[in-house]
């Protein structure tokens, strides 16, 4: 018989995980902004300049995320008066998490998928599938109703939305570098003996977009067992939620979701399978297994 999981002992490991992953994220951001200087030779003055503009990218996209999102998965807002069984599920499940009431939306899909998304609890949106709404059990769809409102309470949708930009940030800032250098940039200082700082500086530039994106991939993953276990916890009926995720395999694949907002989503919505380090979301196996032992 497998041992029982200590509900409030993973939401504490998840959320140190997720801290350093987030550490070592705004890490990779600074270092990408100080090589950026480096290699247009700015000096100190210039990196400090660098940090702070990279700031108020993060901040003005981090901003407009939210409607973006929603803009692009093509959801609807439900009137008041519209689905009151889901109304009252997410109007129960936000006053046992403490928050207020979020705003409801559907997507018109026949996948099984839902997410949350927002600035924080007092801005906050919970998008469902209308196959969802239509294939689940009742306490199936409070199980993923609690995962979603668990991502809220969190503040997972603040923390999702930053990683996103900030992957974005670091993207753009090593396309940048790249430019600059194949078009001639920097060739007085390989001239001076600063050659291979030059080459590092390219490698790192090259590099840190693909190391940054995996440790976005790890924060979603880490984040969704945390967003799991918090669900149990607001339910204390983890079946639900492990019922709805055995449905949810294979079914998951939702055709308005792009890979930007796909680690958004309770599940891969993107339907391509893919596992490990590149993996938005924890196997969906693994998940279960971990619900079913609570």
């Amino acid at each position: 018989m497998e041992a029982k999981i200590n509900i409030f002992d993973a939401i504490d490991a998840n959320k140190r995980n997720s801290l350093i992953l987030m550490v070592l994220m705004s890490g990779l951001l600074v270092a990408a902004v100080a090589v950026f200087g480096y290699i247009l030779g700015l000096g100190d003055y210039g990196i400090v300049i660098g940090i702070f503009l990279a700031a108020i990218y993060v901040w003005f996209a981090y901003g407009a995320g939210a409607s973006t999102v929603l803009s692009i998965s093509g959801a609807r807002e439900l009137a008041p008066n519209e689905e009151p069984f889901l109304q009252n599920v997410v109007e129960g499940l936000a006053l046992a998490a403490g928050v207020p009431k979020p705003r409801v939306w559907v997507i018109e899909d026949e996948g099984m998928n839902a997410f949350a998304t927002g600035m924080d609890p007092k801005n906050s949106h919970i998008v469902f599938t209308r196959g969802l709404l239509k294939n689940m059990k009742r306490e199936e769809v409070e199980g993923v109703a609690a995962h979603e409102m668990s991502h809220i309470a969190n503040f997972d949708i603040r923390f999702a939305t930053l990683a996103v930009v900030m992957v974005g940030a670091i993207a753009l800032i090593g396309e940048f570098s790249w430019r600059y250098l194949s078009f001639g940039g920097g060739r007085d200082r390989r001239r001076g003996g600063g050659g291979y700082l030059l080459i590092f500086a390219l490698i790192f530039a090259i590099l840190a977009p693909i190391f940054a994106q995996l440790v976005r991939f790890a924060i979603s993953r880490q984040r969704e067992y945390l967003a799991d276990a918090n669900g149990a916890k607001l339910t204390r009926y983890p079946d639900g939620l492990a019922g709805a995720l055995e449905k949810i395999e294979g079914n998951a694949r939702v055709a308005s979701a792009t890979p930007t907002t796909a680690s958004l989503y309770i599940s891969e919505p993107l339907g391509k399978g893919i596992v490990g380090l590149f993996s938005s979301h924890p196997p969906t196996s693994e998940r279960i297994k971990r619900l079913r032992a609570m």
